[in-house]
């Protein structure tokens, strides 16, 4: 039996916001796109490899920002799908050859995800990251992560996400056998359908991935409510269940929500989790979230705030700029 809360949630229409809750909304990812870019633009420049949270949420950020209207330059998608592309290329055997990267199938799947969002074209690189993921862990029901750095590296349910996406995106590029991918599609959806999420990120990702293999509504409005009834008072989600909400957890319950459980921006609980991220952003537009995740690579600055905890801080940014940009009016 689903909540009455979240079937009225899906049921209500989303008018156009106007007035000063639009421009404290406009004003507010405004201000988060600049600290975004400084990250994002800051890693390609000192790094080779491509960095899943200096680079997808901020991409996501970028493309759905200017969906509704913000001025981005080309140039900043174009620089960015160059950085990934030479990352791939450089590591383009090691896909052809089932290998694949210290990150496996979640580098794999991020990279090709900012590529999407950058809106580049099919090409021999692409081709090889889609042909590993469709034969990489071919012997299992879905993508396990192989990293531990929580959040964005530590659920198989991301990289289960991930994966069926590229593989939905970039497979006719690829000229991927059809049956095969339609197979494992078929295995994950299964899999979703019986796998316990056990935090945010899990419930999170299960719900896109659930609506990435077509899911019925009602096992959308399962999953929906699963994350949904986690919201805290303060309008907040927390990473790990009985934990303090932060803006990580809250911009991607809030995107998966709106994206996978169809919830309107108007509905009380994602003006709930906008009113947190509002309250929460801080003077340079950025949010801060403490690490959890042990270090392991040498300490560098990227040009976006918080030092050793720059690298959540910033995918929280991008997931909680995405969030309060769908609150407004655009695509």
């Amino acid at each position: 039996m689903f909540s009455a809360l979240l079937a009225a949630a899906l049921a209500v229409p989303a008018p156009v916001p106007s007035g000063p809750g639009t421009k404290a909304l406009r004003d507010a990812v405004t201000a988060a796109l600049g600290p975004l870019r400084l990250g994002a633009v800051g890693h390609a420049e000192q790094k080779t490899c491509f960095a899943c949270h200096n680079q997808a949420p901020p991409m996501f950020a970028f493309a759905t920002a200017k969906g509704h209207g913000f001025e981005l330059p080309a140039s900043l998608f174009t620089s960015q799908a160059t950085h990934v592309l030479g990352f791939l290329e450089t590591n383009r055997t090691r896909f052809k050859n089932g290998t694949g990267t210290g990150g496996a199938a979640a580098t794999a799947g991020y990279a090709l995800f900012t590529l999407e969002l950058a809106g580049h074209k099919p090409d021999e690189d692409t081709a090889a990251v889609a042909g590993y993921l469709l034969t990489t862990q071919a012997d299992r029901d879905h993508w396990r992560t192989t990293s531990n750095r929580p959040p964005t590296e530590a659920s198989d349910f991301t990289t289960t996400y991930f994966a069926l996406r590229a593989l939905r995106v970039w497979g006719p590029g690829a000229k991927l056998d059809a049956d095969k991918v339609k197979t494992r599609a078929a295995s994950a959806r299964g899999w979703l359908a019986k796998a316990d999420a056990k935090d945010t990120e899990d419930r999170a990702f299960r719900l896109l991935a659930l609506k990435e293999v077509g899911a019925e509504r009602k096992e959308l409005a399962a999953a929906a409510w699963e994350l949904l009834r986690r919201q805290r008072p303060d309008g907040s989600w927390a990473q790990l269940d009985g934990g303090r909400g932060d803006a990580y957890a809250t911009g991607l319950a809030l995107v998966a929500l709106h994206a996978g459980g169809e919830l309107k921006a108007d509905a009380p609980a994602y003006r709930a989790g906008t009113a947190y991220l509002l309250k929460t952003q801080r003077a340079d537009g950025t949010w801060f979230v403490k690490s959890r995740s042990k270090p392991f690579q040498p300490y560098y600055e990227s040009g976006f705030p918080h030092e050793k905890d720059q690298f959540i801080s910033i995918a929280a940014s991008g997931w909680a700029a995405a969030a309060l940009t769908f609150a407004l009016p655009g695509k």
